[in-house]
């Protein structure tokens, strides 16, 4: 019987205030005020009950500690009832600690090669990056095995550019509440809206040299 849930059910679930649902599952930043308070927290964490039957993805920092909960399976990247338990227990662990959850904090990073051959261009990235297909949408996508640098989605591009090639944008996946602050920065910087018809899921801006970058969230997306 499966455990998988919804970006929603995940957001509904009593005892989840401390995380975000971005694109790399449910985020949470713990505000820590040296190393050694972030390494206690760290080692708290780990001392929990079953975690390694379902890790969680920790970036260590002096200033903090962002934990990442997703369910990954052979054909599914995606929330589960799992996640929500152990993050009420990670939850829990910070509290015991004293430490305070920053939702504002949480951000993600997504780079998009669009091509109109998908399959033309994504055997080179693949090899000059050392990525793997991601288990669901092999077609679609590419992670690093390492879990430490930004995953690549290829998008196909139904009007290509000019000269007949493809292009490459970002998308920075935020949590919802904080997604029209960010818009708003980025238009008070000197960029531009190009489209927000696919909102609230996202929004794609551009700088003044026409370089695209999209405001994601997984509003919407269930």
């Amino acid at each position: 019987m499966t455990d998988h849930i919804t970006a929603t059910q995940f957001r509904g679930s009593e005892g989840v205030g401390d995380w975000r649902v971005i694109n790399d599952g449910a985020c949470a930043f713990f505000r820590t005020s040296s190393i050694a308070e972030s390494a206690k927290l760290v080692h708290a964490i780990g001392a929990i009950a079953e975690i390694d039957a379902h890790r969680p993805l920790i970036d260590v920092r002096p200033r903090g500690v962002t934990v990442c909960l997703l369910t990954r399976e052979s054909d599914y990247y995606g929330m589960s009832q799992r996640d929500v338990e152990f993050a009420r227990q990670i939850s829990a662990v910070a509290r015991r600690l004293g430490l305070a959850a920053d939702p504002a904090a949480v951000q993600g990073f997504l780079v998009i090669p669009g091509a109109p051959k998908i399959s033309e261009v994504m055997p080179f990235w693949r090899a000059i990056l050392g990525y793997q297909p991601r288990p669901d949408s092999p077609k679609e996508d590419l992670v690093d095995p390492r879990d430490r640098a930004p995953g690549f989605w290829f998008e196909q591009m139904k009007v290509p550019r000019g000269d007949g090639g493809g292009a490459i944008h970002v998308c920075v996946w935020v949590p919802y509440e904080q997604a029209e602050a960010r818009i708003a920065a980025a238009l008070a910087a000197g960029g531009h809206m190009v489209r927000d018809e696919f909102a609230p899921s996202w929004w794609t801006l551009a700088d003044a040299a026409g370089n695209e970058c999209d405001i994601g969230t997984t509003q919407g997306r269930d």
